[in-house]
């Protein structure tokens, strides 16, 4: 596993970290859940990821007891708040904050967060006021650097350019070979003011894996079977980007990886990219994934496999 900088920050993050969307405390029986992430760990993954509203606190809950016995210092952990947790709870007000920062802390059983990012941009609270509270939270010791997942470019801008407040050293933006929006604006911005990408969905929601045949039912048991998961992945679920994903097999093959690992590959030759979040539900996806950090590929390759997805979603 090799490992890069968050942004401006002193954390050195995994290439490779684990999600728990869909997974922990929801999606995934615990003890098969326990074996993912044991088996991150030994395969040198050090960042978990994962937000309050996944499973209504149940992800945090699960990561809290899995990680009870584990020195702190041995991984990065990073949350998030914004989704509704009750009919109340909701946003980023400075109220939000500091009472999810707390709920969050008190499931997770640590002191603190090394990453606490905002879900998405609240646009019912100043920016001011998300940015004081977030600043006084890092004061407090209780996080240790800011993030944010989702937000668009002017709002970037504006927190960039705001005076006195702690600075944002992560980005977690959707991004894969199917989706480059990021691309745009957001890298770009982010590029010039300290802040890296923690991407998510970099397998296209398990598209990229080549393991949805165009023409044929999706196989049982896999995300776009579940109705709890597979709201999702929908827009993915096209004949053509089925097919067109099906034809970067062979450019995979010849860089001799698996079509997972080739596009998660794809998404680390992004320098300001500075981990790919991929969930699991069995260990040895865990494996196949963490294989692909450090893979070295012809970047005619990448190429070619843009030029064969160049299809909108």
């Amino acid at each position: 596993m090799r490992y890069r900088r968050l942004g401006s920050s002193d954390l050195q993050v995994s290439e490779i970290s684990l999600g728990s969307w869909l997974t922990f405390g929801v999606g995934v029986e615990a003890d098969k859940a326990r074996a993912c992430l044991e088996r991150a760990f030994e395969a040198g993954i050090n960042f978990i990821d994962t937000a309050n509203v996944y499973g209504r606190g149940a992800a945090e809950s699960f990561l809290g007891e899995a990680l009870a016995k584990r020195p702190r210092d041995s991984y990065v952990l990073a949350t998030k708040l914004y989704f509704p947790m009750s009919d109340e709870d909701r946003g980023l007000s400075r109220a939000q904050v500091e009472k999810q920062l707390d709920e969050s802390l008190r499931r997770l059983r640590t002191d603190y967060v090394d990453l606490y990012q905002c879900h998405r941009y609240d646009e019912e609270t100043p920016l001011e006021e998300t940015m004081e509270a977030l600043t006084r939270a890092v004061a407090s010791g209780k996080v240790r650097w800011l993030g944010f997942s989702e937000w668009p470019a002017d709002k970037i801008r504006a927190a960039v350019d705001m005076a006195g407040v702690e600075r944002f050293v992560s980005s977690q933006p959707q991004y894969s070979l199917l989706w480059r929006e990021p691309e745009w604006e957001v890298i770009p911005i982010c590029a010039a003011n300290g802040i890296s990408q923690i991407v998510w969905s970099p397998l296209g929601q398990g598209v990229l894996t080549g393991k949805y045949p165009p023409g044929a039912p999706p196989p049982p048991g896999t995300r776009a079977t579940s109705e709890e998961m597979g709201g999702w992945i929908e827009r993915l679920m096209r004949p053509d980007i089925l097919e067109a994903v099906q034809r970067l097999k062979p450019l995979a093959s010849e860089a001799g990886l698996t079509l997972g690992q080739f596009a998660l590959a794809w998404v680390l030759r992004e320098p300001n990219v500075a981990s790919a979040i991929a969930g699991a539900s069995r260990p040895e996806q865990i494996e196949e994934n963490a294989a692909a950090s450090g893979a070295r590929v012809d970047p005619a390759l990448f190429a070619e496999a843009e030029r064969i997805v160049a299809v909108q979603p």
